[in-house]
């Protein structure tokens, strides 16, 4: 089954990880005050080596769990166990559950 993204996002990775990205990672996002959610991570142009930004879309697991979560804008730490790898930066929300239209 393929899931709809429910959002676009540019990735900022920190450390070791920043080399090894693939499409289909999937960190821990923390989605809110001590909530994390696993996201997959589809990338536009993860093969182009001069890149600038990395940009791609999210799509979270159970997203109905934490609505109006999102707002453009957002950055979301994105985790490997208690590890921060990066963060995700909203550019766009498509899934209308998690949209915040108080912000």
């Amino acid at each position: 089954m393929q899931l709809k993204p429910d959002g676009e996002a540019i990735f900022e990775f920190t450390g070791s990880r920043k080399n090894n990205i693939y499409e289909g990672y999937r960190p821990s996002h923390l989605i809110k005050d001590s909530y994390l959610t696993t996201g997959i991570h589809n990338y536009y142009n993860l093969q182009d080596e001069n890149n600038i930004e990395l940009r791609g879309t999210i799509t979270f697991i159970s997203p109905e769990s934490y609505p109006k979560s999102l707002w453009i804008g957002k950055k979301i730490a994105m985790y490997e166990g208690s590890n921060v790898v990066g963060y995700a930066i909203i550019t766009n929300i498509f899934n209308i559950i998690l949209f915040d239209d108080k912000r």
